[in-house]
């Protein structure tokens, strides 16, 4: 039986970049929850703001919910995982991506897809 750190479990404190309306960043302390199930937590050791991110920033994403944290682009550690995830433990290496999706559209019905027409 693997022995798993009660800091799992728990509300951890760090500093990111919020995105509280376009045209408004700030840097500052928030707390990040315990991942719910079939989620993971990242320790994200670097990261940037991307293309993506910068739109948000702007304005051009009308669907976009504040508050964002941006910096999805980068490479970190698995530190905890939800119930039922199977394909990644504490320690893993990832690199995350943003694929917004919908689920509803045809793009985002077909599998062979990753491009969200109501992301555009």
């Amino acid at each position: 039986m693997q022995c798993i750190p009660l800091a799992c479990f728990q509300v951890i404190r760090c500093r990111a970049a919020v995105v509280w309306a376009p045209g408004k960043l700030s840097v500052e302390e928030v707390e990040v929850a315990p991942p719910k199930e079939g989620e993971v937590r990242i320790k994200l050791v670097a990261t940037g703001i991307c293309r993506t991110d910068e739109h948000i920033l702007q304005g051009c994403f009308p669907s976009a919910e504040f508050p964002v944290i941006p910096g999805h682009e980068g490479a970190g550690i698995v530190e905890s995982v939800g119930e039922g995830v199977t394909s990644m433990k504490p320690g893993d290496k990832v690199i995350p991506l943003c694929l917004p999706q919908c689920g509803e559209c045809s793009f985002c019905r077909n599998p062979e897809s990753n491009f969200c027409q109501k992301s555009q």
